[in-house]
């Protein structure tokens, strides 16, 4: 096919707090240098936002380093934590709040914010663009271009106009080569890309497994005699149950808003558990239901997050790229927290580049520079010392796990002399259907619990209805023949979006894919038992349009 083809000294896939950060710092250093530099990012959402999915309670850490203006350039941080509230939950009625000295260093927040990372994302956004960066949002990286010598040169954007069984329409539009000296890709937890590149390149030779967690976050207008402007609320234990671990978070935004949410570990072993429901029933919990009693809920939004932390790190870089933010897994889960991370590891990249390119490369190297300065920073440091956190909950459960990172973060600052390794595969933990116990969850009261449908409503999820399916099956009867038959295809509860039903019909059982629903959240690429749902990216402009989530 004939292709529209524009070549750029760096091309960056993804426009998320690691993307943003990796253009804003290469055109500074191109600036201070007065070097010109042609830099671009592609961002498969409607707008630079869209796609964006966050807590948040913020680090400024990064950001004080990018621009330490950033106040006066007015970055909407707009709310400082005032206080931590930190509860065990011993069940649906009680909760135990923790003393600060019971709890992880990690986990406090003096000197923090609570933002909206699609601001905030909007905001970097402004910044890349007066400093010349192109920003294409609508357009997705579809596929890999490779150079001869098998080093990366950047990508082809998606096709548009395509029907459903992928023949051209009138409306086609063939997509783009975007060609690098370096492509940086920052697509998020699970980017396809970035997992095609790790596949490829080996990069996860000798690490752990990736793991995962499946966030949900909803935005809540209160009652303004209920809102405490700053106040964070986290919590483990109930609705979490035996070998599930998660936590739960409410935190008091501007505007008499609450964001709330449950993140649940993708590791859990009953097929039966339905993450939504389970966070559904969250909100009823005293402590929680407190604040939203009255309220009325405004924002809807799920997403996967890599959480394997240092041990699941692959290497970022390979000839002519590199991984960074989540898409490598820079998160700090004992932090509950990824953006400050995934920025730095945008800087350190940008500075890897702009040194390659000032130098007179002309790209396709493999920048060991980067792994130097990546060894050298306050990011490995704070990766390292959290390094047991999540391998000890998983060893020890919650209660022992915590008790070993508390005394570990708190007395030691992560440096007891042990490396705990959780070498478990996310989707290979299911139990077989009949071996684990139905879950019966109460309807929900469209009070404080909701079906899914009306929640996908909130997010302003929409595609192309006539397009290929973004959702591949590489073996079409696994679903029914496979995961029916031994899990009761959880893909059906698993799903925080209602894209995946199991149909009766007069000819059998059949699995329906209902694409246009799709949050992007990668849950089914991630938990699928049988590994035969790949998510690609859709047509652009597709997907959540999330308006400050």
């Amino acid at each position: 096919m004939e292709r529209e083809s524009m070549e750029f000294d760096v091309v960056i896939v993804g426009a998320g707090p690691a993307g943003l950060s990796t253009a804003c710092q290469l055109m500074k250093l191109a600036q201070e240098k007065e070097q010109e530099l042609m830099v671009c990012v592609v961002e498969k959402g409607s707008e630079v936002g869209a796609h964006i999915l966050s807590g948040a309670v913020f680090e400024p850490r990064a950001l004080n380093e990018l621009f330490p203006d950033w106040k006066e350039k007015g970055a909407p941080l707009n709310t400082a934590v005032t206080g931590d509230d930190i509860y065990l939950f011993n069940g649906e009625e009680s909760a135990v709040k923790l003393p600060g000295f019971g709890v992880p260093k990690t986990m406090h927040n003096e000197g923090n914010f609570i933002v909206s990372m699609g601001n905030v994302c909007r905001w970097l956004a402004e910044q890349a663009e007066q400093l010349g960066v192109e920003i294409f949002p609508g357009f997705p990286a579809q596929d890999i271009i490779y150079n001869d010598d098998g080093s990366v040169g950047g990508v082809i954007t998606g096709d548009m106009g395509l029907d459903a069984e992928g023949n051209q329409k009138d409306s086609f539009m063939p997509g783009m080569e975007l060609k690098a000296k370096y492509t940086v890709f920052a697509e998020g937890c699970r980017g396809h890309l970035g997992k095609e590149l790790i596949a490829k390149f080996a990069l996860d030779a000798d690490k752990s497994p990736q793991h995962y967690g499946l966030g949900f976050k909803e935005i809540w207008d209160i009652d303004p005699a209920k809102h405490q402007e700053g106040l964070v609320v986290h919590s483990a234990g109930w609705p979490l149950e035996k070998d599930t671990t998660g936590g739960g978070y409410l935190y008091h935004a501007e505007n008499n808003q609450v964001f709330v949410g449950l993140i649940i570990d993708l590791n859990y072993s009953n097929p039966h558990l339905s993450p939504f429901d389970e966070f559904q029933r969250y909100k009823h919990h005293p402590k929680i239901a407190q604040y939203l009693e009255g309220g009325k809920r405004v924002s809807y939004g799920a997403r996967a997050m890599a959480k394997g932390g240092f041990n699941s790190l692959p290497k970022m870089t390979m000839p002519g790229a590199v991984l960074v933010g989540c898409d490598a897994g820079t998160i700090n889960f004992a932090k509950i927290k990824g953006n400050h991370t995934a920025m730095k590891s945008g800087m350190l990249a940008a500075e890897s580049i702009f040194e390659a390119l000032a130098a007179g490369d002309e790209g396709a190297k493999d920048l060991t520079s980067f792994t130097d300065k990546y060894r050298n920073s306050w990011l490995y440091d704070e990766l390292y010392s959290t390094r047991n956190f999540g391998p000890a909950m998983h060893k020890f459960g919650t209660f022992l796990g915590g008790a070993y990172n508390t005394i570990d973060q708190n007395f030691f600052g992560g440096k007891l002399p042990f490396n705990f390794k959780d070498d478990s595969l996310d989707h290979e933990q299911l139990k077989l259907a009949k071996d684990a116990p139905v879950i019966n969850y109460p309807k929900p009261d469209n009070k404080l619990s909701f079906d899914k449908l009306s929640s996908v409503f909130l997010s302003n999820t929409n595609h192309e209805e006539e397009q290929p399916c973004h959702l591949k099956l590489a073996d079409s009867s696994i679903p029914i023949s496979v995961n029916l038959a031994k899990y009761n295809e959880p893909a059906q509860r698993y799903c925080p979006a209602g894209v995946y039903e199991v149909e009766s019909t007069a000819e059998g059982d059949k699995f329906v894919i209902n694409s246009q629903n799709c949050v992007h959240c990668k849950t089914c690429d991630i938990k699928d038992p049988s590994q035969n749902i790949t998510w690609v990216t859709p047509e652009g402009t597709g997907g959540p349009n999330y308006p400050n989530m």
